[in-house]
């Protein structure tokens, strides 16, 4: 019978890691690998390059960014290569300096590509291919320092935390790139992916890995797969996660009605990403507040069903002023149903396997997404009406709440353990938690 994977084999020593420099690395890190996707800061500018350029349907632009994000489908891969085959006798450090620098070039080669469907979309996919592994890298240290300091809900909404403030300037600065020309898109995502990479070059020090060879590497990467397969609490939470994405989405849908029935402009629709940015940012820092004294289970309730109410207020958008406000408050309800979901996901995670582990829950997250937004376009293309799409997408949302009882009951009382509290000192009472 298989042991499962050792922590202290196949874990990054985080506890003996300098604290600053770990935030530095995960919130750069997760900055890097998050903003210059080109589903994030290049995905206005170019969905304006194929709307106006190749002249494609909803449902083929929904198709653009479900196929360019293959690689992050496939993200489970990079994380067993990360996790079981050491780089350089690491199993962080050159991965992501290699994989930022190969990625910031591949964005430089973007810029010079035909403006056509298939140029487009083989570059969007390789520049996703390196900024993957990038990502998986900076994944896998959030879970190890979470488990390791008994604060995963606090790390993940620090990760949602820096990925909505990449969501409140992606939207200006994606507008304003739209507007001045794709080569200069390309230029700004590649100078941010590489952003990562002086950091990690002087903070991101590991211990020397024994060279594993042949027989003995991919007996730990087989050790981790049946460590992740016999997981019951992860394959729920991953299947609940699953369930809640993959509601018929009608985000290229609602591209089409600003721009065409709405008439906003290009830096219009991107200033929106302000609102949806702010309220995220707003609602990670909430979160991180409440895990510390309610259970997984309560988050989970309370952003499933404001999630899903708040989706009906779509029903209304018409005008610049309801657009602000319907943006703002999903921004917000979303967020927190996301962050209770890459909680439960990260918590349910075995030890020893937090890059596969970490990777799965977003491969389910992106496929789910970009999967339903075909769904939702291909809707659209056949005569649904935008009401009828923002209908579907609520009450398939709510419905996954009927699954909340089915979750790991140990799991779901789990919460943030509280800070412990410094002894007082002589003439000084303890300070109020803020």
């Amino acid at each position: 019978m298989h042991q499962p994977v050792s922590s202290d084999n196949l874990r990054t020593k985080v506890e003996d890691r300098n604290l600053l420099h770990l935030g530095l690395i995960i919130t750069f890190g997760i900055f890097a690998t998050t903003l210059p996707q080109p589903q994030v800061l290049g995905r206005l500018p170019l969905q304006f390059l194929l709307k106006n350029d190749a002249s494609v349907t909803r449902e083929q632009m929904a198709a653009f960014f479900f196929w360019c994000g293959l690689a992050w489908y496939l993200k489970p891969f990079a994380g067993i290569l990360t996790d079981a085959f050491p780089l350089f006798g690491t199993r962080r450090r050159y991965y992501l300096l290699i994989s930022s620098a190969l990625a910031c070039v591949s964005w430089i080669g973007m810029s010079f590509l035909p403006h056509e469907y298939g140029a487009l979309l083989w570059g969007a996919m390789l520049v996703n291919l390196f900024m993957v592994m990038a990502s998986t890298v900076v994944g896998a240290f959030l879970v190890e320092a979470g488990q390791s300091m008994g604060a995963t809900g606090r790390l993940t909404a620090q990760r949602v935390l820096v990925s909505n403030f990449c969501g409140l300037i992606q939207g200006p600065l994606g507008g304003f790139l739209a507007t001045v020309g794709f080569m200069w898109a390309a230029g700004a995502n590649a100078a941010v992916v590489l952003s990562i990479f002086p950091v990690a070059y002087l903070f991101l020090r590991e211990r020397a890995v024994a060279k594993s060879r042949g027989r003995e590497v991919f007996h730990n990467a087989g050790q981790q797969l049946v460590t992740i397969l016999r997981s019951k609490n992860l394959w729920m939470a991953l299947l609940f996660m699953a369930f809640f994405y993959f509601s018929p989405g009608f985000s290229t849908p609602l591209f089409y009605r600003q721009t065409d029935e709405m008439h906003f402009s290009k830096q219009a629709i991107g200033n929106l990403g302000i609102f949806s940015g702010a309220f995220g940012i707003l609602a990670a820092v909430v979160y991180s507040r409440l895990i510390k004294r309610v259970s997984i289970r309560t988050m989970l309730f309370i952003g499933v069903a404001t999630a899903a109410v708040g989706t009906l207020l779509y029903l209304f958008y018409s005008t610049w002023t309801r657009a602000i406000f319907i943006e703002s408050q999903n921004g917000f309800f979303f967020t927190l149903a996301e962050l209770a979901l890459l909680d439960l996901a990260a918590r349910a995670t075995p030890p020893g396997c937090e890059g596969l582990g970490y990777s799965l829950m977003l491969s389910i997250r992106n496929v789910a997404v970009f999967g339903a937004d075909i769904v939702g376009s291909h809707l659209a293309d056949h005569q649904w009406p935008f009401a009828d799409l923002v209908l579907l997408n609520a009450g398939t949302t709510a419905i996954v709440l009927i699954l909340l009882p089915f979750l790991p009951a140990a799991l779901m009382r789990s919460k943030d353990k509280a800070a412990a509290p410094e002894a007082p000192t002589p003439g000084n009472a303890p300070a109020a938690e803020g």
